[in-house]
């Protein structure tokens, strides 16, 4: 009898307006979680019987509809470890599974993403966002390119940064073409401890167009010395490379000298050197920066970069499955994995010192609030109506 069901129609859509108002209480709760993505409501009908002669009261059903790829705003925080993404993608992250007697963590191997970057540091040095989740990233050699490939939680040590030796100085100088008698000047440099160390070098012209230059120790020790040419037309260096050698072996300094020339200057002009090597430095601070390098900075002026957080992307990234703390897990429909650098092969850019928050609009959820309180008493009409006509209907013995 179409009164039953239209009764059962109408409870069907009382259940798919409460499922519609549960995803906007979930909504409305996370407005102000960060890398929230909403959850909106699709109403789909389901029918028993309808032809050209007869149509039979069918359902409806209320499925939730992902929007993991529409955007939530960019806001600015002051955590230089926190990151924002604009466009397609998420960032990897691992759950921690438990602790190592050496106080490191290991981690779930289920792949996890999520858009939630109010990443800080732990007390193990795991980059790990309000959830708890660790940032993932390729680890970087010790010239600071990443090593693309694996995906590993990224750990920023505390240790301090050893002393290195000079082993380059580079000058940017003019040499007198018409100078007569020996020049000198100094350069200062770091040896393997890390302290600070006097290089004297002379300059002596030995032709037209011709020098030598010699280093000694600031004790007056020889280091060495090399022949140097300049063309006579522009005055250029000709040595090839543009560069002496002072020393051997392990304890070699190399000047470049591709900025070095011989000039219409009455003195020699030194107008800068630039020398590799430092003295030991320790820990400062550690930031990420947009292009995605992990650098830590230490107090000796140095600065290395340890890791480079990529971007994933998928082919439907809504298909994704939801989980706990703002993370999704992969599935079947999502489409395949794709691992690259921020901005590149349609992946997202990055915004370090900021957060995406939620693409909740709290004045859409009221509206769909609305909406979704009519409907649902509407349907309690129709259920109402429907029982005082099958009360009609069975007193008609009476």
């Amino acid at each position: 009898m179409s009164l039953f069901g239209s009764m059962t129609t109408a409870i069907s859509g009382m259940n798919a307006q409460a499922r519609a108002l549960g995803h906007i209480s979930d909504n409305v709760a996370n407005s102000q979680t960060i890398g929230f993505k909403r959850t909106d409501t699709s109403f789909a009908n389901l029918l028993t019987q309808s032809n050209e002669r007869t149509h039979a009261p069918s359902a409806v059903v209320a499925t939730p509809s992902a929007t993991v790829s529409l955007q939530g705003s960019v806001e600015t925080v002051e955590n230089p470890l926190s990151l924002a993404l604009s466009g397609n993608g998420l960032f990897s992250v691992a759950q921690a599974a438990g602790r190592n007697a050496d106080g490191s963590l290991t981690f779930d191997t289920q792949p996890l993403f999520t858009r939630a970057g109010d990443f800080r540091k732990d007390s193990s040095g795991y980059l790990v966002n309000g959830s708890g989740y660790a940032l993932q990233g390729w680890a970087a050699n010790a010239a600071g390119e990443a090593q693309q490939g694996v995906l590993a939680p990224v750990r920023i040590s505390d240790a301090p940064l050893p002393a290195t030796a000079t082993r380059t100085v580079t000058l940017n100088a003019s040499l007198p073409k018409g100078a007569a008698a020996p020049i000198q000047s100094q350069v200062q440099i770091y040896n393997a401890a890390g302290e600070q160390q006097t290089v004297n070098l002379t300059w002596t012209r030995t032709a037209d167009n011709a020098w030598n230059v010699a280093g000694t120790t600031a004790e007056g020790a020889a280091l060495g010395e090399a022949n140097l040419a300049f063309d006579a037309n522009t005055g250029a260096l000709t040595n090839n490379p543009p560069q002496a050698v002072l020393g051997a072996g392990d304890a070699a300094l190399t000047l470049n000298l591709a900025n070095l020339a011989q000039g219409p200057v009455a003195a020699y002009e030194q107008r800068s050197v630039t020398v590799d090597g430092s003295r030991a430095g320790a820990f400062r601070s550690a930031s990420i920066r947009d292009n995605g390098d992990v650098v830590v900075s230490y107090d000796n002026g140095q600065s290395r970069t340890v890791a480079k957080v990529p971007v994933v992307t998928f082919t439907n990234p809504d298909a994704l499955q939801r989980m706990d703390g703002q993370a999704f897990g992969m599935t079947a429909e999502a489409g395949t994995m794709q691992v690259q650098a921020a901005g590149t092969q349609g992946a997202g850019t990055l915004s370090s010192s900021a957060v995406e928050r939620s693409n909740v609009d709290i004045a859409a959820e009221f509206s769909k609030l609305v909406v979704a309180q009519r409907a649902y008493t509407a349907n309690t009409r129709v259920v109402t109506t429907s029982d005082e006509m099958l009360n009609e209907t069975i007193n008609m013995r009476r």
